[in-house]
């Protein structure tokens, strides 16, 4: 289970370094346009909270990577720990987006599927 936990918290890491570059290098973009639909009037008006909300992303990527190569050189305690701490932060953010806003729906569950895969998967690894 630890495996498919640790797949999961890679996949989900490299889902937040892909809305790492679209919303802090690509923001004016086509791409991060279709995606969050910001209209050309509002771009340069949201382009530090979209550059913020990035690294936010990938930092929280970087946590689970680092957690994933930790366990895999064979300190899985510190390692799962980092990995829980990075999918689970993913998962929470997710879970506020749905919460807060509901025509938001489609992007927190696309943002949160694959952390939850891989809390999901880490905590039952731990539990047997």
């Amino acid at each position: 289970m630890f495996v498919l936990g640790l797949v999961f918290a890679a996949l989900a890491a490299l889902l937040h370094v892909y809305i790492f570059w679209i919303e802090s290098l690509a923001w004016d973009g086509p791409q991060a346009r279709r995606t969050f639909g910001v209209p050309d009037a509002e771009i340069e008006a949201t382009r530090p909270f979209a550059y913020n909300q990035g690294f936010y992303n990938l930092f929280l990527a970087i946590a689970a990577i680092i957690g994933i190569i930790v366990a895999v050189a064979g300190v899985p305690a510190v390692g799962l720990t980092l990995v829980l701490v990075g999918t689970g932060s993913m998962l929470a953010a997710a879970l506020v987006l749905l919460l807060s806003s509901r025509d938001k729906r489609r992007a927190a569950i696309t943002q949160g599927t694959l952390p939850l895969l891989a809390v999901a998967a880490t905590v039952i690894g731990l539990l047997v």
